[in-house]
């Protein structure tokens, strides 16, 4: 015969947690700390994103092909739950679905590769997500949300000012090349925004995010490559290169960082994923000189700085003071 102690409760008193409680309770995360360590995984693949646009001007893929490799592979391994969530892919509402599809499809992936063969990885690496948080806001403002303020509002002019000092050194005398990439980069920033918003709109979740990303990316980029709109060295490619750019591209970009950023805009909505994203451009100038070879210039050692000052003033909750008690 077991004997089961009982211990009793005052009146009054809360009843204890249970033990599996109390356990989640020391050993759980905040939804705000779960999202921020998604978003830091995810701020260091989009650092590896902006290398391999750079390195994939001197690899033997074509750009068509980092696009099947970034497309494909999260389709490959994440087949089984697409197929579960098909009713769910298909209920997205159109105007939704464009959003992700575009801006974080074909033309955003053909736009920041493009612009990294015109410029380098910190030109990728500051311009595409240092932007995003401009775009958002303009995007939010458009949707009739309200201008941001105070901090905020500091911390996105400091942005905006730190691509200005990227690329004005090209402005005189004037560099027709940089300054399109620049361009190019500045598009793709747009369209990742757009991409940041839609993400929001759409009720799946992270693995059905990633479903309605790839699978129109997908198939558009095999039909360019299959009508030869678009060149593809896939077969005669280096064995090392495509390896690369599968680990790179289609697991990290395609399948962790979409599952973490969709994560994370869940749990911190989208305006403090895009701030906090913004922090990619100083990984990226610190790895691009030991793996790329690219020796910081004076503008992007203004610059860089500028955009993580104001990655850190946009990412600032403004303190809000207690109501006064009214007297009854």
């Amino acid at each position: 015969m077991t004997v089961v102690a009982v211990k009793t409760v005052p009146a009054g008193a809360p009843a204890p947690a249970p033990p599996r409680e109390r356990a989640a309770g020391v050993r759980g995360l905040s939804p705000q700390a779960q999202g921020m360590i998604a978003l830091v995984l995810t701020v260091l693949i989009w650092a590896a994103f902006a290398l391999s646009a750079r390195a994939l001007s001197s690899s033997s893929l074509q750009p068509a092909d980092a696009a099947l490799l970034r497309f494909g592979v999260p389709l490959v391994v994440l087949a089984p739950a697409l197929w579960r969530r098909r009713r769910a892919l298909a209920a997205v509402r159109p105007a939704a679905a464009l959003k992700v599809a575009c801006g974080a499809g074909v033309p955003f992936f053909l736009a920041a590769m493009y612009g990294g063969s015109l410029t380098s990885a910190a030109f990728v690496g500051s311009i595409v997500p240092g932007m995003v948080p401009l775009f958002v806001a303009a995007l939010m403002i458009a949707g009739g949300r309200g201008a941001p303020r105070g901090t905020q509002a500091a911390g996105l002019a400091l942005i905006a000012a730190g691509v200005v000092a990227l690329v004005w050194r090209h402005v005189f005398p004037v560099n027709g090349s940089v300054l399109a990439g620049a361009g190019v980069l500045l598009a793709a920033s747009g369209l990742w925004a757009l991409y940041t918003v839609g993400l929001k709109e759409v009720e799946l979740d992270p693995v059905g995010s990633i479903g309605l990303l790839c699978l129109p990316s997908f198939a558009v980029m095999a039909l360019l490559v299959l009508t030869g709109v678009l060149p593809s060295g896939l077969r005669s490619a280096a064995g090392s290169d495509i390896v690369l750019f599968l680990v790179v591209q289609g697991l990290g970009v395609g399948l962790c960082a979409g599952l973490l950023y969709a994560f994370a805009i869940r749990r911190l909505g989208a305006e403090r994923s895009s701030a906090v994203g913004s922090l990619s451009p100083v990984l990226v100038v610190l790895l691009a000189v030991p793996l790329l070879g690219e020796s910081p210039t004076l503008a992007v050692l203004v610059g860089v700085p500028l955009i993580a000052a104001g990655v850190f003033l946009a990412n600032r909750r403004p303190r809000t003071l207690p109501r006064p008690v009214s007297a009854r």
